[in-house]
């Protein structure tokens, strides 16, 4: 039996990716999981290859188990090693294979030829993509992601995703359905539903699929959370609005990357809203739902970004108080239409604006979810426990406004919290961006 260790890299559909990839190592029959990379014979360099500081975290990681492993076998594998084959399969040396995310059924074949020292670089063009139940799930207890769809068709000047991982490919909604199911029947109790857009789901066969699939969710049975993640502004539908107010089950949690307020560089980014829209999107969904929680992304430094266009985006920041929001700097991704915008050395020459700005923004944030948090203290809410603390009484989940890594978390003063549970609780403080609650005798009406 031989053992293999996953470093997992980048975002929750690479996690799938990754679970998907041991389903097919494990079914073999010949390896088996190890949480220590020290107890491996195989390591995987699970990567992501969106932007360029991801691309050179996860070579980062690739080359620091080899130096500390060096007798291990090391296959980089996800979008770094789907994309770039070509130019770092002679350059990086320490990789005893590389293996992209095309048709991950192939996963033990490489693993079988980089155990026999033959340095498969395996890189499919065209997708295989068979339905695989993940035995093994990489996420807290109760907890799960499901992937909806594959690629993206909406073109963003900027985004190098439908180059790694090819134009939208939905599922069918009866292969969702019954993976959820699957899912509730092993105790999972949180499902965190991902795409590229989820409201783009189905337009490749035709009409939007989404509404459907989220009322065939509705009428499973049993405890279940139902959590969107990552609906593009411009395609959001306003009947969703009336079918979380009518549900049980999906939550009033909405990511809405709008990445900019200026038209002009919206415009630039091949997006079609402005400030004024998105605002009045954020303004119906609060007003349909008071208890919504509204996450977003935001990007600086795009090519067009003067100090007029940053201001803008301040001024949306302040006006739409999101209750989460991330920020990144604008990375030049080699084959996207944004790429000529700028040439190499002015762009590194505006760096150090452009973190400058990062920073503000991302302070302004701070301060606008400290304050969302604080409206939650004296609430009732359910809880996920994702973990206990040894030797104190105390434990560390989720409430529904905190999505899994990117949110803050609600820490519950008990001493019987299992993970995987949910626990009824009122929240008694807000601790910076972090709750702090307290388990109720009776459970009330929670979300």
């Amino acid at each position: 039996m031989n053992y293999v260790y996953i470093e997992l890299l980048g975002c929750a559909k690479n996690q799938v990716d990754a679970e998907v990839m041991l389903r097919h190592l494990e079914g073999t029959g010949n390896w088996a999981y190890t949480e220590s990379p020290g107890n491996a014979d195989l390591i995987l360099v699970h990567t992501c290859g969106f932007i360029e500081s991801a691309r050179e975290e996860s070579i980062g990681a690739l080359l620091e188990l080899k130096s500390a492993f060096p007798r291990t076998r090391i296959i980089m594998t996800g979008c770094l090693a789907q994309h770039y084959a070509r130019e770092i399969s002679d350059e990086l040396t320490e990789a005893d294979g590389l293996f992209g995310n095309r048709d991950l059924s192939l996963i033990a074949e490489a693993a079988e030829a980089a155990m026999l020292g033959n340095r498969p670089v395996t890189v499919p063009e065209e997708f295989h993509e068979p339905q695989v139940l993940r035995d093994r799930l990489f996420s807290y207890p109760g907890s799960a992601y499901v992937k909806l769809s594959e690629g993206c068709s909406h073109h963003c000047s900027y985004c190098a995703i439908p180059l790694i991982r090819g134009e939208l490919r939905s599922r069918e909604t009866r292969d969702v359905a019954d993976e959820v199911r699957t899912l509730i029947d092993r105790g999972v109790k949180e499902i965190n539903l991902i795409a590229q857009d989820l409201a783009s789901f189905g337009t490749d066969q035709g009409e939007s699929r989404f509404i459907p699939l989220l009322e065939t969710l509705e009428g499973l049975s049993g405890d279940l959370s139902i959590r969107m993640l990552y609906i593009h502004p411009d395609s959001f539908p306003q009947e969703l609005l009336d079918l979380v107010a009518q549900s049980q089950k999906i939550l009033p949690y909405f990511d809405i990357p709008f990445q900019h307020a200026s038209a002009a560089v919206l415009r630039s980014m091949g997006r079609r809203g402005d400030a004024d829209a998105y605002l009045e999107l954020i303004s119906s969904i609060r007003q349909r739902l008071p208890d919504s929680v509204i996450r977003s992304t935001f990007m600086v430094g795009f090519p067009g970004e003067g100090e007029e266009e940053y201001e803008e985006l301040l001024k949306f920041v302040s006006r739409a108080q999101a209750d989460w929001a991330g920020c990144f700097i604008y990375s030049r991704e080699e084959g996207t239409p944004a790429f000529g915008m700028r040439g190499e050395r002015e762009h590194r020459r505006m760096l150090k604006q452009m973190k400058a700005r990062k920073a503000a923004l991302e302070q302004l944030q701070q301060e606008i979810t400290v304050r969302r948090m604080e409206n939650w203290v004296g609430r009732k809410l359910d809880v996920l426990i994702e973990e206990a603390i040894p030797g104190e009484d105390i434990a560390i989940g989720r409430a529904f406004l905190q999505a899994p890594e990117v949110d803050g978390s609600t820490v519950v003063l008990t001493r019987d919290g299992s993970p995987g549970e949910k626990v009824s609780c009122l929240i008694t403080r807000c601790n910076g961006i972090d709750l702090e609650a307290v388990p109720l005798q009776a459970s009330g009406s929670t979300r």
